[in-house]
């Protein structure tokens, strides 16, 4: 079956700017074009679609989703078997979520009593598995899937207090790390502070601290974009000198 513009929009529940502008940058082209000037699309283009919403889902940009699409390692079965993966994940996210709500609801109504840790079950384990997908496979294939494993049973076992820690410890590092770059020196008092806080910070995930380690994460900071970005959002060049810092505080 064929497919004009407003018709696969219509099919796909997207607009039909979307499907034009995919167009213009050559993700994904219509089969052919009449003599009228309208786009069709058939079969293939319809599975091509299928396949970039499916990615819009998981959070990739478009770029990155024509160079999987267009790779000539690319396999249809196998991309739809990664989407199952990704979906139960996120199934099994959201049950766990409803079941948070439905217990609050109870608890809210009087029927059951919800202990602090409870509350923030779902929450918690939504957190781990964002991580893991933005940044699992960097961090497992540095430190290994052993102490990554170890991180992760941490993180969700940590309290209400803990959390609360957490964010606390984070608020004083940027602070510090703000007076750090106003001074101008990774070895300053200041900036020496915001490198003992990121290393508190640390100790919340990791069951034993390793200077090696502690600089090799600095590094990733500025090696990789997201990593980069967090802290560049902050201030720009903010990831660097945090690096700096971790440099100097490690090798005293």
């Amino acid at each position: 079956m064929e497919y004009t513009v407003q018709k696969l929009a219509e099919l796909a529940g997207v607009s039909a700017r979307t499907l034009r502008y995919y167009d213009e940058i050559g993700l994904l082209k219509p089969g052919r074009i009449r003599t009228s000037g309208y786009r069709i699309y058939g079969r293939k283009e319809v599975d091509r679609l299928q396949q970039i919403l499916f990615y819009r889902e998981l959070g990739m940009p478009l770029e990155q989703i024509a160079a999987v699409l267009d790779s000539r390692d690319f396999s249809r079965l196998e991309t739809l078997k990664e989407h199952r993966r990704h979906l139960l994940k996120k199934q099994q996210r959201l049950s766990q979520l409803l079941t948070n709500v439905e217990a609050s609801i109870s608890a809210a109504e009087g029927e059951t009593v919800m202990n602090d840790k409870a509350k923030f079950e779902g929450f918690k384990k939504r957190a781990v598995e964002e991580n893991e997908a933005k940044y699992g496979e960097e961090v497992r294939r540095k430190y290994g899937d052993a102490a990554v494993d170890r991180s992760n049973a941490q993180f969700l076992s940590m309290t209400e207090e803990g959390a609360d820690r957490i964010k606390r410890i984070e608020e004083e590092m940027f602070t510090a790390l703000e007076a750090g770059m106003d001074a101008g020196d990774p070895g300053g008092e200041a900036a020496q502070q915001a490198a003992a806080l990121h290393r508190e910070w640390l100790t919340f995930y990791w069951d034993s601290y390793n200077p090696e380690a502690h600089a090799g994460v600095a590094d990733m900071y500025v090696a990789d974009d997201r990593f980069k970005a967090y802290y560049d959002k902050q201030r720009e060049g903010m990831a660097q000198f945090l690096r700096h810092a971790i440099h100097v505080y490690v090798k005293k």
